[in-house]
């Protein structure tokens, strides 16, 4: 009988090593080495998930045939947006996000919607009748979703072999246990095992399966960086759980673009597909107000209004304090230096604070025009127009530079019945707005923008 094999793995980032260390040297974490299992001494007792394949052989590239499978389309237009089109079969998809902030309720709704595809939901974290309950306040009904509550995959993949699902989703992989390691389940090991086995289902079989992962402290994916390169999606679900707003984006997208993203609204009744985020970033006044400017940013491939929120006052204790919330702060710096310098602003002992609203954080730097225009307008106490909007990056010498896809920007802010947008001179250059509904005003440096927004104030 061979003896049992064993490792070291760290907890936080899946760097293993044959002996304790105190120190992880990848991610330089602190005691977070564990012994695990990694091969029992008895491996043929194991119960994975099997089938009888011949050995592959070599093939020329021009004689292998490649079948273009339609995707299963959900009726959650986010989600097949961020899919790259809709869900591809045989694909294994791990969706990732913060505890509470909506994953099972998000796979439980699509479960439900999907009436013409035959759903199993795995779950091992929560009883049956606690789903039973989210899917009654979700007010939706499917004869084709059924619940498994089970950890053991062996005894998942015989409910496999007997019901034939034609979706898998398993909630979470972190509470999925495989026979063949020794370990704990939430391990490393166990996790990239229980991986490895529902990964060889969905291919060979062609059946999709979406994976429910937990996160670490710091944001990323628990378990092994390997994990992230097992699978052919990787969807982040961010947001704040004091907010409503939740936003799917791709890391990793084996068969679509990873620039797109989705943004839902959390009701009690689940999840609500936000189709036109702009106008909810966006708040409504009844009277304007120093301070506040509306830019345009990219997520991905899908452009976005929102609103830039500024207060610039007189530092009480000496040192001017500097703040920004959901925008870099070294680039906060770098602007409040420009405007110092190039535009004459003493703002050297100011206090400055910078909000963008809606809890969104930033990092397009079209946005740039924006945040200055809003600054100097709490700066001189002189509102900006509700109408007008921004889309422009700002240099180190006062110019301001062209950004990308401005035809889009452009075409939000028509939609939203905006009157006019800043722009930059060499953005305008080769382009035609005569028969856009906005009026395109284009600027070449910080100057120009401030007399024609603040001359007459």
């Amino acid at each position: 009988m061979a003896k049992a094999r064993t490792a070291y793995f760290c907890q936080e980032c899946g760097y293993n090593s044959p002996k304790w260390v105190g120190r992880c040297p990848s991610c330089g974490e602190w005691n977070t080495m564990v012994q695990e299992v990694i091969e029992k001494e008895d491996k043929k007792t194991a119960v994975t998930w099997k089938s009888v394949n011949l050995a592959s052989k070599p093939k020329a590239i021009a004689e292998i045939e490649y079948a273009n499978e339609p995707r299963i389309v959900t009726s959650d237009g986010e989600l097949n947006r961020v899919l790259g089109g809709g869900i591809v079969q045989g694909s294994l998809v791990l969706i990732g996000g913060e505890p509470g902030i909506g994953k099972s309720t998000l796979m439980l709704q699509i479960a439900l919607t999907l009436s013409n595809k035959k759903v199993l939901y795995v779950s091992g974290e929560e009883s049956d009748q606690q789903i039973k309950m989210r899917a009654e306040r979700m007010a939706s009904k499917s004869d084709n979703c059924f619940i498994l509550t089970e950890t053991q995959t062996a005894n998942i993949f015989r409910q496999i072999e007997e019901f034939q699902p034609q979706i898998l989703i398993i909630d979470s992989i972190q509470t999925m246990h495989s026979a063949y390691i020794e370990s704990g389940a939430g391990s490393v090991s166990q996790v990239r095992e229980c991986t490895a086995e529902f990964m060889k289902y969905a291919k060979e079989t062609g059946v999709p399966v979406f994976l429910i992962g937990h996160i670490t402290k710091d944001g990323s994916l628990a378990g092994p960086k390997v994990l992230e390169h097992m699978v052919d999606t990787v969807l982040q679900f961010e947001g704040d759980r004091h907010t409503t707003y939740r936003i799917l984006r791709t890391q990793k997208n084996r068969f679509g673009s990873t620039s797109e993203l989705g943004i839902y609204e959390m009701h009690s009744a689940g999840l609500r597909q936000v189709s036109n985020p702009s106008e909810i970033l966006i708040s409504q006044r009844d009277e304007p107000i120093s301070g506040i400017s509306i830019g345009s940013m990219m997520e991905g491939n899908r452009p976005l209004l929102i609103e830039i929120q500024s207060l610039v006052s007189v530092a009480t204790y000496g040192t001017p304090q500097r703040s920004g919330t959901g925008f870099d702060a070294k680039r906060l710096q770098m602007l409040l230096a420009v405007l110092e310098k190039r535009g004459g602003f003493r703002l050297g002992v100011q206090d400055v604070f910078l909000n963008v609203a809606g809890g969104l954080r930033v990092e397009d730097p079209a946005i740039d025009l924006s945040v200055v225009a809003s600054i100097v307008s709490s700066y001189e106490d002189a509102f900006i127009p509700p109408s007008v909007c921004f889309a422009a990056e700002v240099g180190l010498g006062g110019e301001v530079r062209a950004v990308n896809r401005i035809e889009s920007r452009i075409s939000e802010a028509e939609k939203l019945g905006f009157k006019k947008i800043y722009i930059s001179k060499y953005n305008g250059k080769g382009l035609d707005f005569k028969d856009a509904k906005i009026e395109v005003v284009t600027v070449a440096h910080l100057d120009q923008l401030f007399m024609e927004l603040f001359l007459n104030k």
